[in-house]
């Protein structure tokens, strides 16, 4: 079976994959017939996909000029299914088989709204209910905590994105941003390698850590929140994902001098508002990393630079990279045999799996 790591080195196939074959995924599955008059895009996920999502988000508004939305599937489905016929909705299951992702698409699909279901398992539960189905364009991951087909579900939501945009009636330079994607997909074998270096450097000084705390901003609040994600399920420590204003009111106040910080910094329109809040930061906690996406001169020593230069919209392409390498390293140096389910009984108990 594969592991974590084994998926981070392979994310620039599984990306050129995609790319390669984003015409037969995405091209026709949408056009002026069925998205005419959409003013707003819906993602239901939870997990890991709602995280790739947020990571998303960011550049699928910019690219579409629109609202683009997360929400969690079962507080839609059970409270705040208040649906509206100019919004698309697009759920997000990679397995395939999370109970509330499932119910809000059957909720939608009675109402008859138009609802798209993006998954890698064509034979899935979710897959078999839903009426409009993507797939994501990489294999089934063997490894239960997923790291490429996080990865995977960004890319494929940009993707989906400009699909969306070629479908208008406008003037929009596709190949442009196609050509951008490629770029990150060529460097990051270099970025990898620096990530996995400075990780290695990291561990021995975590390992007594009890609290870790990610903080982001713009397409960085995904990766923050998957930080959290994995750091918890694989570690299975207090960790925790911010976006850097929503940190700024209210979590600060809960610092401990031994918390570890780190920050993913996609080096754009936000960046003053990130060194405001380390300054602070500073003063107060013993240990505060940044994760660069690109070159910064303000790096310090145990900061990562992976010398990727590219949109700060597209940078969680690879900002995950070094977090789900340190989630798998520091989890082998625990001892946690991810292959096994820390809790074999709780989707029997919970039905949050079908």
């Amino acid at each position: 079976m594969k592991n974590i790591e084994d998926y981070v080195y392979l994310e620039p196939k599984l990306y050129a994959d995609v790319i390669k074959n984003r015409e037969p995924l995405f091209s026709n599955r949408f056009n002026s017939a069925n998205v005419s008059g959409i003013d707003s895009i819906v993602l239901y996920a939870t997990g890991s996909s709602a995280n790739a999502a947020f990571a998303a988000a960011p550049f699928m508004s910019h690219v579409l000029h629109m609202p683009v939305q997360v929400e969690e599937p079962s507080f839609a489905a059970n409270y705040g299914l208040f649906t509206n016929r100019h919004t698309l909705y697009i759920a997000i299951s990679q397995g395939g088989h999370s109970y509330s992702t499932i119910h809000v698409v059957e909720e939608l699909q009675k109402k008859g709204h138009l609802v798209y279901v993006l998954t890698s398992d064509p034979t899935s539960p979710i897959s078999n209910i839903g009426q409009n189905i993507l797939d994501m364009g990489m294999p089934i991951e063997e490894m239960p905590y997923v790291s490429a087909g996080y990865s995977v579900t960004i890319l494929d939501l940009m993707l989906i994105s400009l699909e969306l945009q070629s479908t208008k009636e406008t003037i929009f330079d596709i190949d442009k941003y196609v050509n951008r994607i490629n770029h990150v997909i060529e460097e990051m074998p270099a970025a990898i390698k620096r990530a996995s270096n400075w990780v290695n450097q990291q561990i021995p000084r975590l390992n007594e850590a009890s609290r870790v705390i990610f903080i982001g901003y713009g397409a960085g609040y995904g990766v923050a929140r998957e930080g959290e994600t994995k750091i918890t399920e694989t570690v299975r420590i207090t960790a925790q994902g911010k976006e850097l204003e929503e940190y700024m009111h209210g979590p600060y106040l809960g610092l401990h001098q031994d918390d570890d910080i780190f920050f993913i910094e996609p080096q754009g329109r936000l960046q003053k508002r990130a060194v405001l809040l380390k300054n602070f930061l500073s003063e107060h906690v013993k240990s505060i990393q940044t994760i660069y996406s690109s070159f910064s001169p303000e790096a310090s020593v145990n900061d990562l630079m992976l010398e990727l230069d590219t949109d700060e919209l597209l940078t969680s392409l690879f900002l995950t990279t070094p977090i789900h390498l340190l989630a798998y390293r520091w989890s082998q140096l625990k001892g946690h045999d991810l292959t096994v389910s820390a809790y074999p009984d709780f989707d029997k108990i919970t039905g949050s799996k079908i």
